[in-house]
């Protein structure tokens, strides 16, 4: 007596869900960027979203940059914008 296994294989190519945040938080790099050209950017964290009204929302983060001395520091950045057109209200650094 034979015995037959047939195994199927299933393959799914599942892409990773990009986050809310990823538009923000490259308009959040782009910007720091602009302001501190003198430096490189080494890090990067999403801090969190804060919805202070229907019409208006926060994406912050923090950036971490060297400058070309070796010193390091870090950036906060607070995008404040209407989530309903995307529209950005300001942007601010700490």
């Amino acid at each position: 007596m034979i015995n037959l296994i047939t195994v199927f294989t299933i393959s799914s190519v599942s892409a990773e869900a990009v986050p809310d945040y990823a538009k923000w938080g490259k308009i959040a790099i782009e910007e720091t960027q602009k302001r501190f050209d003198y430096a490189e950017i080494i890090d990067y964290k999403h801090i969190g979203r804060v919805d202070l009204a229907p019409a208006k929302s926060e994406e912050k983060f923090k950036l971490w940059l060297r400058n070309k001395e070796g010193n390091e520091f870090g950036v906060f950045i607070t995008i404040q914008f209407d989530p309903t057109t995307d529209k950005i209200r300001s942007i601010k650094f700490l």
